[in-house]
């Protein structure tokens, strides 16, 4: 007894060892990504695991055309500005709606959720990744301005196969930099977020275009940080 006792504790203090080696790492990393470009991720490192290449280049968050801001904001996270990481109201919105389809369709990551995600886990869905996804969501919050935020999301998201931030997508879906998006590329840009991959294939799917006319006609409504 007394011998498995102690196979579990020291198998305890290995986890705990673990988690601390973690969170120093993220915070390390969020401590110099603060003013430094990112160019790498979790979901980067993935790709180039699994043989793929990837295209990303670091901008500005003043760098950026003030469409896609707006985009990014009413189409993933309206109330960015104001929250501390997450939407509580969002999160109640996204439950009500699961429940009434009967499916889970909805979610309601915020903004600073998915940069936790896209940075240092994967799309593996679990409780675990959930909850390590909630501490570093607080962590970023903690040390990171709104602004630092929404420029770190905008450039490392996907937008296609191997295509990773605003400025990539730009260059190449219109051969032009992030800073000369108009309000139609940028409402079709953010647009892509939810499956990049199949939408860079298939471009003018209704589903797709559809969410770009909702993303312009709201985008005014964006509070910018």
């Amino acid at each position: 007894m007394t011998a498995v006792f102690s196979f579990f504790k020291r198998i305890f203090w290995a986890l705990m060892l673990l988690a601390v080696a973690f969170y120093v790492s993220v915070a390390g990393l969020l401590l110099v990504w603060k003013t430094q470009p990112i160019n790498n991720s979790m979901f980067m490192l993935s790709h180039r695991l699994d043989g793929g290449e990837v295209t990303q280049t670091w901008v500005e968050y003043e760098d950026i055309a003030k469409s896609a801001k707006q985009a990014a904001i009413v189409s993933e996270d309206s109330r960015f500005v104001s929250h501390n990481g997450f939407d509580m109201e969002g999160i109640e919105a996204a439950r009500k709606k699961n429940e009434s389809s009967g499916t889970v369709a909805a979610g309601g990551s915020t903004i600073t959720q998915q940069l936790a995600k896209n940075l240092f886990l994967t799309s593996h869905r679990s409780y675990v990744r959930k909850g390590l996804e909630a501490s570093i969501t607080l962590m970023i919050e903690g040390m990171w301005d709104k602004r630092r935020i929404l420029t770190a999301y905008l450039n490392v998201a996907e937008f296609g196969n191997g295509i990773y931030g605003i400025e990539a997508a730009s260059q190449y879906y219109f051969n032009k930099s992030a800073s000369k998006l108009n309000r139609d590329q940028s409402a079709l840009l953010i647009s892509m977020l939810t499956n990049p991959k199949y939408y860079e294939k298939h471009m003018s799917n209704k589903r797709l275009l559809n969410k770009q006319r909702i993303i312009m006609r709201r985008m005014n409504n964006a509070v910018l940080p």
